[in-house]
């Protein structure tokens, strides 16, 4: 594609679409890039610039782009089933892959509810919660607890547990606000304090708010191990657990909403597993589909589905949309489940991750920068800056366009600078993105 024709298709874009979590006013002066065509770990534009995906396109895409074995699989689906409504039929991808994600729970999980996007997800859980209390004769049981800096999702039930003000502030006068309890985010520790003190005193405030409001929590939720939009906050597995024992303590359900940390993200293919628990109710979207169809599903133990199991209608589960399990999201997802078992992704990742932090420490040793930390395929570190919200933007800002002009996507939150790449990065494309991105914060560090 031509200049001119790059520039056509921007210009096509502004008059017609509003881009997701944008103000619009900015793309006069950084207008949005034009993707043609992607293949493994790059983006490739309408001018030929290329840009190795290291945020995995918000955080979706697990084994690279145009994947060779997911596409075969779809254009066997596509000759054989495009869609079919859920209620009242059935499919063999949608069977397949509740059958296989239950087994990667050791049966602990299924009975898997689809939808299609992360944000659908957290609205199913908390409805099945709340409905699961009510059939068992608990109607009071409808509050819930999130975690200070969780995001869940922006719908109105999902921003009512969600404690970004950026996302929620506008919208306060339609939500139900939840109980927010203290970050277990590790780098709040005091001099000397470690990451399992810090998630202590976390779980002693949302023990108190269980005990304040008993009878009354219906669920708690949480990002288990790493709260990603609030800058990648990362805590110890022992919160995890802790929260699973002060739930079962307190007659509250776990949701873990393992949107963005699951599927192997942090190390292992659910994060909870780290912990040694399983919530109540378990949700997953972003990589499940390999980043190539929405699709979101949750998760649930065998007594919220039995508090469901019954010949009144009203006591069933009737949330629905047109595309709930749709065969080609399903049949998107096989394929990764496919390639995790065939490749032995989760045993290449956990020797991979070393491998990551050695390439980013010369970024990791600036003066610059601080909290770097790192779980499983998730690396991220703070720049050191004023506090000022501006500085905090502009650094943002400047970051992604520093790191752009070296052929390299990332998308900063505030200060925190991350990486989560695809599963397909080597060792040789690791020290090229080290260097890369050293070289564009320090070109953002000295225009700050």
């Amino acid at each position: 594609m031509s200049g001119s024709a790059s520039s056509a298709l921007v210009a096509r874009s502004l008059r017609s679409v509003w881009h997701p979590c944008t103000q619009m006013r900015r793309h006069e002066s950084a207008p949005p890039i034009a993707i043609t065509r992607a293949h493994g770990l790059w983006l490739h534009d309408s001018d030929g610039r290329r840009y190795l995906d290291a945020i995995s396109s918000w955080w979706v895409n697990l084994f690279g782009h145009t994947n060779a074995r997911i596409n075969a699989a779809l254009v066997e689906q596509l000759g054989q089933l495009e869609h079919a409504m859920l209620a009242g039929f059935t499919h063999e991808p949608v069977v397949a892959l509740s059958e296989q994600l239950a087994a990667l729970t050791g049966q602990a999980l299924g009975h898997c509810f689809y939808a299609s996007d992360g944000a659908s997800a957290v609205e199913i859980a908390l409805k099945m919660s709340v409905h699961a209390w009510r059939n068992g004769g608990q109607p009071d049981k409808n509050e819930f607890i999130c975690i200070t800096g969780g995001y869940h999702g922006e719908t109105v039930g999902a921003l009512g547990v969600t404690d970004t003000p950026l996302f929620r502030s506008a919208y306060e006068s339609l939500l139900r606000p939840a109980h927010v309890a203290a970050s277990p985010d590790a780098r709040q520790a005091a001099p000397g304090e470690s990451a399992e003190e810090v998630a202590a005193r976390a779980l002693d405030d949302v023990e108190s708010i269980l005990q304040q409001r008993e009878g009354r929590i219906a669920a708690l939720i949480v990002e288990p191990l790493v709260q990603c939009a609030a800058g990648m906050a990362m805590h110890d597995p022992g919160y995890v657990r802790g929260l699973r024992s002060l739930c079962d303590r307190y007659g509250a359900h776990l949701i873990a909403d393992e949107i963005a940390v699951g599927c192997g993200r942090t190390g292992s293919f659910f994060a909870c597993e780290q912990a040694g628990v399983w919530p109540d109710l378990l949700c997953l979207s972003k990589g499940i589909s390999g980043g190539y169809l929405p699709l979101s599903l949750v998760m649930s133990s065998e007594a919220i589905y039995q508090a469901f199991y019954d010949d009144d209608v009203r006591r069933g589960f009737l949330h629905s949309h047109s595309y709930t399990g749709n065969p080609l999201a399903c049949r998107a997802a096989l394929a990764t489940l496919a390639i995790f078992a065939e490749d032995a992704v989760l045993e290449r990742n956990r020797a991979f991750a070393p491998v990551l932090a050695a390439a980013l420490q010369p970024l990791a040793q600036d003066p610059r920068v601080r909290h770097v930390r790192q779980r499983g395929m998730i690396w991220a570190c703070d720049a050191v800056l004023e506090g000022s919200a501006a500085a905090t933007t502009a650094f943002s800002r400047r970051m992604a366009a520093e790191a752009a002009q070296r052929e390299v996507l990332v998308r900063p939150i505030g200060a925190s600078l991350y990486l989560m790449p695809p599963y397909l990065l080597d060792e040789e494309q690791a020290h090229w993105l080290g260097r890369q991105l050293h070289a564009a914060f320090a070109a953002t560090m000295e225009a700050l």
